[in-house]
């Protein structure tokens, strides 16, 4: 009989794992990273440098970015719901995460998923918020003052950054003063990208979303000068946060790299094209230059920004 009990035990924890809460966790977080590579090539190729204690957990906060962003930019409405049925939507996902951070569960998949990540890493309202006041400002601001704007940013693109820096520290001791560093870049990074997708969709966001997001910048009368000025504001943002790569943990550091450096390319590539043209074209990286920027930074080369303003002098 003395035999027979390890293969029970066995039984009960193979149970355990097909059904119940662990099989819900897994189907959710499943869940979440099917979104998230369906909807992000770029993101797809730079979580899969992640170590694994993160990569998921940052795959869970990306899907709920994801999802509540189709929200805002159009699904819902195609959907035929009313603004207002839209800005309903979006206020019930931001109390429903908010009641599974604080409950550990939800019958949404990706806001179980995400709300899995935000209790293991310290995430809390104090970042979703904001974000969430972002999401709702885009259906309900179409366009910015330079105080709006940077709110925008802050909410739609620094603190999802800071959630992932949660993430990425998770278990780790920095000092107060590389603690704020990393805070810095991670804010930095954020900015950037947001920046940047802004500039080289300014005419989609403008004829089919009606947002204007860059205070005095018209889609119709863009020049280079206008156009230079933004990326070189984005440039400091892509230097700041380069200056902390090397002292990320070894489980994000890549990621981080390839990421920053798919939008060093991406940048380059806004600035080399005519601000006439930028209305016509939406410039991308190609699938070749990504996987050979991948390879640099698997090989160990981490990404190149011009000089921050301040360390040029």
């Amino acid at each position: 009989m003395n035999a027979q009990r390890p293969r029970a035990s066995a039984d009960a924890a193979t149970t355990a794992e097909t059904t119940g809460r662990k099989l819900y966790d897994r189907v959710a977080q499943e869940t979440a990273s099917i979104v998230i590579r369906r909807y992000s090539t770029s993101f797809g190729l730079a979580a899969r440098l992640l170590g694994a204690p993160v990569r998921q957990d940052v795959e869970n906060v990306y899907a709920l970015v994801r999802v509540a962003d189709e929200v805002v930019d159009g699904v819902a409405a195609d959907a035929g719901l009313a603004e207002a049925e839209v800005l309903h939507t979006l206020d019930e996902l931001e109390r429903e995460t908010e009641r599974a951070m604080a409950s550990g569960y939800s019958s949404n998949l990706v806001v179980h998923a995400f709300a899995i990540s935000a209790r293991s890493a310290g995430i809390d309202v104090d970042l979703t918020r904001p974000f969430f006041a972002s999401m709702r400002a885009d259906l309900t601001q179409t366009e910015h003052t330079p105080e709006s704007f940077r709110e925008y940013v802050y909410g739609s693109a620094e603190v999802v950054g800071l959630m992932c820096l949660r993430i990425f520290l998770r278990g780790h001791v920095f000092s107060p003063q590389q603690h704020e560093a990393f805070i810095a870049g991670a804010r930095s990074l954020g900015s950037a990208f947001q920046k940047v997708n802004f500039l080289r969709d300014l005419s989609a966001d403008h004829d089919l979303l009606g947002r204007s997001y860059f205070p005095g910048v018209s889609v119709d009368d863009l020049t280079d000068a206008q156009k230079d000025e933004l990326l070189d504001d984005i440039d400091e943002d892509l230097a700041r946060s380069a200056a902390v790569l090397r002292l990320l943990p070894t489980s994000s550091r890549r990621a981080v790299a390839l990421a920053q450096g798919l939008f060093t390319e991406l940048a380059a590539r806004v600035r080399a094209t005519p601000a006439s043209a930028l209305v016509h074209t939406r410039v991308r990286v190609p699938d070749p230059v990504k996987l050979r920027i991948a390879a640099g930074v698997v090989a160990g080369r981490l990404p190149h920004t011009r000089p921050h303003q301040e360390d040029a002098t």
